[in-house]
């Protein structure tokens, strides 16, 4: 296999180095790889991920990005590094608050070697405050940012939205957003800094639209008796004959209608819409209605109607779902049908991703175009300061 090919897209140009990690870290570096930017993942000399070891198109997350493999606690590894963020835009780790630093690669460090380099840091908890320090999970994060808590139904414990909303939505999303916002400043100004992106901040800025609905009393403290978090009977999820789902976002007056239309229900007299007293009545009333057919028959009856009505997929549906085949949503990358780059751009598309790299596999082509001599990766290499593949 080739190395990566040079990427296309809105970031073309730009060069970031990843000290490789899990989650949100990586998933910040397959959005930037995914756009064109150049991701150099710095993975450990002794392997990486189970996925890049076992089968390196496996990790998604990987996807588009070289690998190099070097030993952090090496110091011409860690030299090894700073060479490369000395001619990088950007680079980026998910350590506890602390580790880069033991390891040499704190911001003082690569901004002394790079004035201009953008320092990216992804934790759940922060840089700083009484907790920067502990373990976490993403269901942590997003608890004390109060986004767990509105989630799920009425009586019931709040239900983890798998980890979306702390690592990927509120982590991988800002650190790769702000990572970018900083480049755009350094280009202008000359002047790098450091991105603490924290999970804790994201989920919060997540939950601005609910900070605004509950000063407003349109949203109550109490799960599963609102507008979206399934206490009306407009909005939420039933179960079809078939033992699927469907999906119903009626909220507006005039796609509320159409619901009743769709549903036969448009002469039957029944509660006001917004009455949240009789919610119950209503849901149960919808229940029943749509119990009688299953998923893909009410997909029909709602098919081109502005009821706001849809078929709930399993994963592997989507891919052949007619309107993400016809918008070419999905891509085969190396036998895996996976999602393809968001979002999309009219002048500067980015090609395909290419599949995740083995960890180390572009050791001495990284190198070589970082100016070692063939002599150097080789001393390196005997030196155990970085390796190559472990598979490929």
């Amino acid at each position: 296999m080739s190395a990566v090919e040079r990427p296309q897209g809105p970031l073309n140009g730009v060069r970031i180095i990843e000290l490789s990690g899990i989650g949100p870290g990586p998933f910040a570096g397959m959005l930037l790889a995914d756009l064109g930017a150049e991701v150099i993942r710095v993975d450990r000399a002794t392997g990486g991920s189970m996925l890049q070891a076992a089968e390196p198109r496996l990790d998604v997350l990987g996807r588009g990005k070289r690998s190099i493999a070097v030993d952090l606690k090496n110091a011409d590894g860690v030299a090894t590094v700073l060479d490369l963020i000395a001619g990088a835009d950007a680079v980026f780790e998910g350590y506890r608050p602390g580790v880069a630093e033991r390891l040499g690669l704190g911001p003082e460090v690569c901004l002394a070697r790079n004035p201009a380099v953008v320092f990216g840091r992804m934790t759940g908890w922060g840089q700083t405050g009484p907790m920067a320090s502990a373990a976490g999970h993403d269901i942590d994060y997003i608890s004390i940012a109060g986004a767990l808590h509105p989630i799920g139904r009425a009586g019931e414990p709040p239900t983890p939205p798998l980890n979306l909303v702390g690592d990927f939505g509120g982590g991988g999303v800002f650190l790769a957003f702000g990572m970018v916002c900083a480049i755009l400043s350094a280009r202008t100004t000359g002047v790098g800094q450091v991105v603490d992106a924290a999970m804790v901040d994201g989920a919060s800025i997540l939950m601005a639209p609910f900070v605004a609905m509950r000063a407003s009393g349109m949203w109550r403290n109490e799960r599963g008796t609102n507008i979206l978090d399934s206490g009306a009977p407009f909005y939420d999820a039933y179960r079809t004959a078939d033992g699927g789902y469907l999906s119903v976002g009626a909220i507006e007056p005039q796609f509320y209608a159409a619901l009743l239309e769709g549903l036969g229900l448009a002469g039957e007299e029944l509660p006001g819409q917004m009455d949240r007293e009789t919610w119950p009545v209503l849901k149960a009333r919808f229940a029943e209605i749509i119990g009688g057919r299953t998923r893909d028959e009410w997909t029909e009856v709602f098919a081109g109607t502005d009821a706001c009505v849809a078929p709930v997929l399993e994963p592997d549906e989507v891919p052949e779902n007619a309107h993400m085949k016809a918008r070419e949503s999905f891509v085969d990358v190396a036998g895996l049908i996976q999602p393809r780059p968001a979002p999309r751009f009219s002048v500067t598309p980015p090609a395909d991703p290419a599949p995740a790299r083995a960890s180390g596999q572009d050791t001495r082509s990284v190198l070589a175009d970082l100016g070692y001599s063939a002599d150097r990766v080789e001393e390196l290499l005997a030196r155990g300061a970085i390796a190559e593949a472990i598979s490929a």
